[in-house]
Order: structure tokens, then sequence, then C-alpha cells
């Protein structure tokens, strides 16, 4: 049986040909694609922000990811409704002047941040109003999210069982991979 004739590589480019031992005896080599292949490719990432300095570390990851990647980022803050006590009735709590007014500050401010993104090209903002972890796990929905990356606030004891957690929440519920950014965490951003 002859051998294929198989040619030395140059040692610069050894580390992109695969060589293979079939279970025949016979060698074969094979050329690697020079660029590593992922197959992690989020398409659109959703963060959701309050504004914090922790938000802004998730804001920074997501921006790294879609630098890397190309992909599209929404920035989403939501703000809850006030809620008044059943004595008031059911005066609202400010006009409907005035949450437009609100909404308009938050996206311009959403705006603001996201101009400062190495990805702000493919970056959009969202505001909502209702209930925080209600409202990402809808926009991860309608809007077709592959990653999610939030922040947590590290809460935990008394304030965690008062306050519940919006990021456990939405980490049990969401229907993408989500990536949890804790503040004062080891980073592997560079």
């Amino acid at each position: 049986m002859k051998k294929p004739h198989t040619q030395a590589s140059p040692p610069d480019t050894a580390a992109t040909h695969l060589l293979v031992s079939p279970p025949t005896g016979q060698r074969a080599v094979h050329s690697l694609p020079l660029e590593p292949v992922s197959r992690l490719h989020p398409r659109h990432i959703l963060v959701p922000t309050d504004f914090s300095a922790a938000s802004n570390k998730a804001i920074e990851y997501a921006d790294a990811f879609a630098s890397t990647f190309q992909s599209r980022v929404t920035l989403l803050h939501v703000l809850e409704p006030m809620a008044l006590p059943p004595e008031y009735g059911y005066i609202p709590a400010y006009s409907p002047e005035d949450e437009a007014l609100h909404v308009e500050a938050v996206r311009k401010q959403l705006l603001e941040r996201a101009s400062s993104m190495d990805s702000a090209r493919q970056t959009e903002v969202l505001v909502r109003v209702g209930r925080p972890w209600h409202e990402v796990l809808s926009a991860v929905s309608e809007l077709g999210v592959d990653l999610l990356v939030l922040t947590t606030h590290g809460r935990t004891g008394l304030p965690h069982m008062l306050m519940g957690s919006v990021a456990e929440k939405i980490v049990r519920h969401a229907s993408c991979p989500v990536l949890v950014v804790r503040p004062g965490e080891r980073d592997f951003l560079g």
C-alpha cells in the first residue's frame, strides 16, 4: 500500500495543521483555519442598567463581547411606577406628561452612555415602565436577545429577603444565556 505524500510544514505555520492518524495507519495532514473559530456568537446582547457603577461593569462586558463578535447591543433601563397607598385612591403619582419627561431624560442618559461604547454604532437604547425583572424578560423575548449581561448588587440576608433579587428572578426565567457580573469580582476584560 502506497503511503500518501505529506510535506513538512514550516515551523512558523506548524500550529495551523492537524495531523490525523486514522485506525488504518495512514496519516493525513489537514489545514486548520488561521483564525480561531468560535461557536459562541451572540448577535444581540441586552444589558439592563440602573446607572450604578456595578451596571457600568456589565456594560463594559457587553461592549467587549459586541466588539469581538460585531453584535448589536441594547441598553435597557426600567422605570418602576410609583405605587401609592390605598388611602390616596386612584390619583396617579405623577401625570403622564411627567412620566414622558422622565422617560425622555432617562433615554438621553442611556444615549450618552451608549455613545461612549466601542460598539456605539450598533447600540440602541430602550426605556420601559414596569417591574424591572418582568420588563427585562419581556425585552429578551420581544427583541430576540441571544445574551443577557446584567449585574447583581450582592445583597444578602435581610435586604435580599425584603427586596428580593431582580437578577435572581431574571436568571431563573430568562430564555437565553445570562452572564451575571458581580461588583468587586475578578475581571477578565483586557
